[in-house]
């Protein structure tokens, strides 16, 4: 049975000066619990608090009870630890940051503490907390100081609060030159910034701040000069920091070092923020405000989804750029562009039709399920590969290309002619796609055909018996599983191209290309000649050679993973599935086309196609968005432009005009 929840009168006469410190917290943690009721109004929260004001202020003897009580509390914690450390990670890894998230979410918190940060997480939880935190007015504020504190009336407790506020600034410039002078980012930041030596001063300004401060003989210009060449010191480590990222758009990103520099700036502005409370009039007020911000601060640290968005945004921004470098090759725009799409996909599709009869080997081999999905993603990788080096094309691994560029469009859409110009791009990626797919299609299932006759020949027996030829067959029907099969092989797709964007920028990143073309031991073993074109050729095409392989091994693996935790899943590659279905209507014979089986299979194939595309393209796309920060955009406009372009020239989304140029 539930326990009813204490009145105030109860609270109030439970606190005790002199309990032990986990009690006078846990009744801290109940009184803020009752002011916040049922955490659904504000005003009811705020009313609750002046209640609680009303009470010490009719009864001197509740008055008495919870001054003493509040200054036994204050006095035990260390107020500097919320104030300068609490929101930032103890450590400057990501990873031992991620873990900290990970404990605060699974591990329950002990009251019995003396950091004011734990305490602080324990009794304002959440973000209503910061609301009606926000909301207390000005004369509930003094009101509730002058019954819980009032001591600091006559201005004693305003000095404590100071000297707080000047401690916490004290251990965040020294954290913010640490980091600063740390050579991961020193060596990184322009060579003006450099050589302005932005964090040499900080702390010796710091100091200074705190002399004109706390020293009753300095004069207020003083004091406004010292809050002044702080400012502006604070203004150039902020600039200084900024500079990296400049080196990071030619140079790679890594999110450990991204997460360094958001970890320094939000010190930068917490200084800015115990600054203003220092020198406001109202301290009582800023105070208050400075808690409520650090409620929202408190729910952003134990969220693990923040800290990969915020630490991942800049290397999601990177990925999407470089593919979208990619992906403008991928987009025909003239008949010449069109008819080279096919040639190059019709390629890829005669390649897949080998590689669609291996796999078929393999299964008959009857491995067991892991093996067999590994030889199986060696048989894909290898040949993605392979239509790589020979300059042909996979119609599927486009989408989640050439979607960044696209979204990257989208901040330009200002007028009605730049939406023109979007439409244009959209047919063009349509008609692209389509070349791709049917040069893909239209060469395997006529390869596959005939490898799979050639290999009946030489065995005298069909290449695939009748049994397994039909459940071919019927696994490629389109009233089963093969759509949401289809869509997960859409997720892979984009999948590997998230992790070719991330290996392209680690290369860069960690410049092997100039390690290849200038390490000593290198360039003996190859010669200098060789080194450059090595290094040029892996500079240009590390990116195809991880999405390819990386996806061979997600098509072979993904299957033999899924069916560890019984899920059932399959991979349905559009190419693939048409070399399997040539393959079995081979083993069939002439018979095939009576089968009402094999035309459902064939009925799959555009399907198959469609979603392979459309799922890789609107997962890359979302990203893409997300990483150009594209908002606001009139989405109404682009439709009616699409539905134009369709009605006057429906064709153009699949065939170029004559007349492109």
């Amino acid at each position: 049975m539930r326990q009813a929840a204490p009145t105030l009168a109860e609270l109030l006469a439970a606190l005790d000066a002199r309990a032990g410190v986990a009690q006078r917290h846990l009744q801290l943690i109940a009184l803020l619990d009752w002011i916040r009721g049922d955490a659904k109004s504000v005003p009811a929260a705020t009313g609750r608090l002046a209640l609680l004001v009303e009470a010490a202020e009719r009864s001197p003897e509740v008055a008495a009870r919870l001054s003493a009580w509040w200054s036994a509390l204050v006095q035990a914690l260390d107020i500097t630890t919320l104030l300068a450390d609490f929101g930032f990670a103890q450590r400057t890894s990501m990873g031992s940051e991620l873990m900290e998230r990970l404990r605060y979410k699974l591990l329950p918190a002990s009251p019995d503490t003396l950091d004011a940060s734990e305490l602080f997480m324990l009794a304002l939880p959440g973000e209503f907390d910061a609301r009606w935190l926000a909301a207390i007015d000005d004369d509930l504020l003094a009101r509730l100081r002058a019954v819980i504190a009032p001591d600091s009336m006559d201005g004693s407790g305003a000095n404590a609060w100071q000297l707080a506020l000047l401690d916490a600034m004290t251990y965040c410039a020294g954290q913010i030159l640490s980091t600063g002078f740390a050579p991961e980012l020193r060596l990184r930041m322009t060579e003006e910034t450099r050589e302005a030596q932005p964090f040499h001063a900080l702390i010796r300004d710091v100091e200074s701040l705190r002399v004109e401060v706390l020293h009753p003989l300095r004069t207020p210009e003083r004091r406004d000069a010292a809050v002044q060449r702080l400012r502006e010191r604070l203004d150039a480590c902020r600039a200084a920091a900024s500079s990296v990222y400049a080196h990071f758009e030619d140079n790679g990103i890594s999110v450990g070092l991204v997460f360094r520099l958001r970890q320094l700036r939000e010190r930068i502005l917490r200084v800015r923020d115990l600054l203003e409370c220092l020198l406001t009039p109202r301290p009582a007020a800023s105070a208050v405000r400075l808690l409520a911000r650090l409620v929202t601060v408190g729910r952003e640290r134990r969220s693990v989804r923040a800290l990969l968005a915020s630490s991942s945004s800049l290397l999601a921004a990177k990925v999407a750029e470089r593919s979208a470098e990619t992906g403008e090759h991928y987009i025909t725009r003239t008949a010449g562009e069109y008819l080279a799409m096919v040639r190059k996909a019709a390629g890829g599709g005669a390649v897949m039709a080998f590689t669609t009869l291996i796999k078929l080997g393999l299964y008959a081999l009857a491995l067991p399920v892991f093996w067999g999905g590994f030889l199986a993603g060696i048989n894909y990788a290898a040949s993605f590969v392979l239509i790589q080096l020979l300059h042909f094309t996979v119609a599927t691994k486009q989408p989640a290309m050439t979607a960044p560029a696209m979204a990257a469009k989208l901040n330009d859409l200002d007028d009605d002619a730049s939406v023109e110009e979007f439409v244009d791009k959209v047919t063009h990626l349509v008609r692209s796609q389509v070349a791709a797919v049917l040069g893909n299609v239209l060469l395997v299932f006529p390869v596959a055909l005939a490898l799979a006759l050639g290999i009946g020949w030489l065995k005298d027996e069909p290449a695939l018996d009748e049994t397994h030829a039909r459940q071919v067959l019927e696994s490629l029907h389109l009233l089963g599983p093969s759509l949401l099969f289809a869509a997960f092989t859409g997720v892979l797709l984009f999948a590997s191209s998230i992790f070719a964007g991330w290996v392209e920028n680690w290369f860069v990143l960690r410049r092997l290309d100039s390690a290849i073309q200038f390490n000593p031991r290198i360039t003996r073993t190859l010669g200098q000649a060789r080194a450059v074109r090595w290094a040029h050729y892996l500079r240009e095409n590390i990116s195809g050679f991880a999405a390819n392989v990386s996806l061979g091994f997600m098509l072979g693996l993904a299957p033999a993973f899924a069916g560890f935790f019984g899920l059932g899943l399959e991979v349905r590659h559009v190419t693939l599935s048409a070399g399997q279905a040539g393959a079995a209507a081979a083993s069939l014979g002439w018979q095939a086309v009576h089968e009402p089986l094999f035309w459902w299979a064939v009925a799959m194939i555009p399907f198959n196609g469609a979603l392979n595309v459309l799922v890789s393209f609107y997962l890359a796309f979302r990203v893409a968005l997300r990483a150009h920060n594209v908002s606001g955009v009139d989405r109404s406009r682009i439709y009616r432009a699409l539905r134009s372009r369709l009605v006057r020239a429906p064709l153009s989304f699949f065939l170029p005009s004559r007349s492109a140029v």
